[in-house]
């Protein structure tokens, strides 16, 4: 890659993994199902002018099951779940155990896609699951369990778009499928959101973090990651994965003063050589 293509595989790693302390910050206000509609729907503007150009509106009808799909299981339900788990879990948590998605996704791809895995994939499906284990030990006081089991469901529902899209979708307008799952996400857990608004008006932080939330870390952020893959390919843009804990542990400790335990850092260890190996081209 060109450093150019660095600069902005690392800038998006920045703000997504800056995403787990925002949601941190403004779920307890505003609670996880009227955040997360709030999130997606401002994402969904954000693409919507671009998806009302003929080039993109063409797409809409032939791929409305897949974005249907995608808007639930690559946006509504995650976000609800890690929005959740923020309750019980530091930033860092979130963004650590959201790097099991990687090797979560080789598995299902193993049994659903019939894709065949070597034995260093197997190796970083173990070593992942291993750290999995140590993060959500009891004794580890960064999180509670129902915490954890949120965001390992959530995982599991990025894995499932992630393998759906690969059988079913590998050659649609990513562009279209990203951006309309975004804005359809957001109305289909919108009926949830205002039943469940606030009974006050958010306090200052609680509205800027939505506003980052759903304006530049999952609006313009996807919208550079389409482009990404555009011009450089999948592959070589999922490298963002290893990044994303990292820039999540570094955000929560900068500012939300949150401790790196023994239990933290050998977990988020274990977990990138898991995703390290397991999505290790085969050779």
């Amino acid at each position: 890659m060109q450093p150019k293509e660095w600069s902005i595989l690392i800038f998006l790693a920045a703000i997504w993994g800056s995403a787990f302390m925002f949601i941190k910050v403004a779920t307890p206000d505003m609670g996880p199902s009227f955040l997360v509609t709030s999130r997606l729907l401002l994402a969904g503007l954000i693409f919507t002018p671009f998806l009302l150009q003929k080039k993109y509106r063409k797409h809409f009808r032939p791929q409305f099951r897949g974005i249907m799909i995608l808007a639930v299981t690559n946006n509504a339900l995650p976000f609800v779940l890690f929005s959740y788990a923020s309750l019980g879990a530091s930033s860092n948590m979130l963004a650590i155990l959201n790097g099991s998605t990687a090797f979560i996704t080789m598995l299902i791809a193993y049994f659903w896609l019939n894709e065949k895995i070597s034995i260093a994939q197997v190796f970083g499906i173990f070593i992942g699951f291993l750290g999995i284990l140590v993060l959500v030990n009891p004794a580890n006081a960064s999180t509670t369990l129902a915490s954890s089991l949120a965001c390992l469901l959530a995982a599991s529902c990025y894995s499932f778009s992630s393998n759906y899209i690969q059988k079913y979708a590998k050659d649609a307008n990513k562009f279209a499928l990203v951006g309309w799952s975004l804005l359809f996400g957001g109305l289909v857990i919108a009926p949830i959101g205002f039943i469940n608004m606030p009974d006050h008006l958010p306090n200052n932080n609680s509205i800027l973090a939505v506003l980052w939330l759903g304006i530049i870390s999952t609006g313009l952020a996807n919208l550079g990651y389409v482009r990404l893959i555009e011009k450089i390919g999948a592959v070589r843009t999922s490298t963002v994965t290893y990044l994303i804990p990292a820039f999540g542990i570094l955000w929560g400790a900068l500012f939300l003063n949150e401790v790196l335990t023994l239990f933290i850092m050998a977990g988020f260890i274990l977990v990138m050589l898991g995703t390290y190996f397991a999505t290790k081209q085969k050779t």
